[in-house]
């Protein structure tokens, strides 16, 4: 991911709104290996993710940093994990939680030509803007009340 999509992922993470759920593909590091985690299971405190094939469970610690466990050892150090805004399928969930937030089923995201950028609106109000459909959704997540 680029500089400009971590910090709107990290965007993501801060909104009162935002949780992972299960579809979502996730950006995080094994060891020094970075990889795709595709969501598959949400509790509480962790997330189950899908690996290259294997099951890994990534538990958030307090302090915002996550753990990857395998088979219940802990693999490599904590690490940082956040939601790949380029999956079409983290942008379907992530509507979904605008959706949530804005309590309003109607909310969408589409292009403005004129403007030449992405508004997510309802039939009356825009609730976030941005210049891709992601950023314009977590605009949207950001300023839900």
């Amino acid at each position: 991911m680029s500089e400009e999509q971590i910090a709107l992922a990290k965007r993501a993470v801060a909104c009162k709104g935002w949780r992972w759920m299960p579809g979502m593909n996730a950006l995080g590091r094994l060891d020094q290996d970075g990889g795709a985690l595709r969501v598959h299971g949400v509790g509480r405190t962790s997330v189950g993710v899908q690996l290259r094939g294997g099951a890994f469970d990534w538990r958030q610690r307090t302090d915002g940093r996550w753990l990857c466990l395998h088979g219940g050892d802990v693999i490599g150090s904590p690490c940082e994990v956040l939601p790949d805004l380029t999956d079409p399928a983290t942008l379907g969930c992530l509507l979904a939680l605008v959706r949530e937030a804005w309590n309003d089923a109607k909310v969408h995201v589409l292009y403005v030509d004129g403007l030449y950028r992405w508004e997510c609106a309802d039939r009356h109000n825009v609730h976030g803007s941005g210049m891709t459909e992601a950023e314009a959704l977590v605009d949207a997540l950001e300023y839900a009340t």
